[in-house]
């Protein structure tokens, strides 16, 4: 399942995350880099915070960064989701078109930057019986829901994914560190619950593969995502379990799902597609 292509918005016409760097105001007609821009010379940032970080990339003028655009480079993965993106200069351009930054910005790879988004949802229930909305009939659907702290916006939990990584072992390991931080049990119940868990995370749905809408795109550094619904009909597999948030969540809880939502990046559009899927209120 995938969803349409998205002009992105998130990282466009406004300042760059967490500085005072103002993007090029750029309109939709001349987003793609197929249209002439003349006047098109945006302003360039890569946080210092980057520097000799072991996940980052080097610095696109250093010599010995000679990275494999658009293949596996060692056990980076430097393909996109969605096909090959242009090299210009030696520098990767946003397959989405122009976002009035250039340079990485916060983001530690030059192109792609890989991300996985388990959408971890279950049915609201009161005494055993499913809730329906009383205007749709349907029934209400439950996601689990982080909110971040950099910018205290409600996400769906998920993370990058490290180099040589299986991204089904991402997916549970982002819900396992941002959702279930301490996941306290006696030993015999913890290790029972540890691998329900394993074996829940191996049945997913998955819902979106590509580009995010991301505020820290930039013209020559984007996140992309696979996203997947794990999903717990009956309740007792994570559906049952006390949520609490890791270090990188502020706060965490299971949230219904309605067309009111307002969550991080793309993060609405692949709740809109579990909608579908599972045939719910919205």
């Amino acid at each position: 399942m995938l969803l349409k292509r998205m002009v992105h918005y998130k990282c466009r016409n406004n300042k760059y995350p967490f500085t005072d760097i103002q993007r090029l105001i750029i309109s939709d007609d001349l987003v793609p880099w197929n249209v002439e821009n003349k006047n098109y010379n945006p302003p360039e940032y890569t946080s210092k915070s980057l520097e000799n970080k072991p996940y980052a990339d080097k610095n696109i003028t250093d010599p010995s960064f000679n990275p494999k655009w658009n293949e596996l480079d060692g056990s980076i993965n430097r393909k996109s989701h969605e096909g090959p993106y242009k090299i210009i200069n030696n520098v990767p351009l946003n397959l989405r078109g122009r976002t009035g930054l250039s340079g990485r910005g916060y983001l530690g790879r030059w192109g792609p930057n890989h991300a996985a988004d388990p959408i971890v949802t279950r049915w609201k229930v009161n005494n055993g019986e499913i809730i329906k909305n009383l205007i749709t009939m349907l029934p209400i659907l439950q996601f689990c829901a982080i909110q971040r702290k950099d910018n205290n916006e409600w996400a769906i939990p998920g993370g990058m994914v490290d180099p040589g990584e299986n991204v089904s072992e991402t997916l549970k390991r982002e819900f396992m560190e941002e959702a279930l931080s301490s996941l306290e049990l006696p030993q015999d119940d913890s290790i029972k619950e540890k691998e329900k868990i394993s074996q829940f995370f191996k049945q997913g749905v998955e819902i979106y593969k590509g580009y995010v809408d991301d505020p820290r795109n930039t013209d020559n550094a984007w996140i992309e995502t696979v996203a997947f619904n794990f999903h717990d009909e009956s309740g007792d597999a994570v559906g049952r379990l006390s949520l609490k948030a890791g270090d990188d969540a502020k706060n965490v809880k299971w949230m219904d799902i309605d067309k009111n939502l307002e969550l991080y990046a793309s993060h609405e559009e692949f709740i809109k597609k579990v909608v579908e899927l599972r045939k719910c209120h919205w």
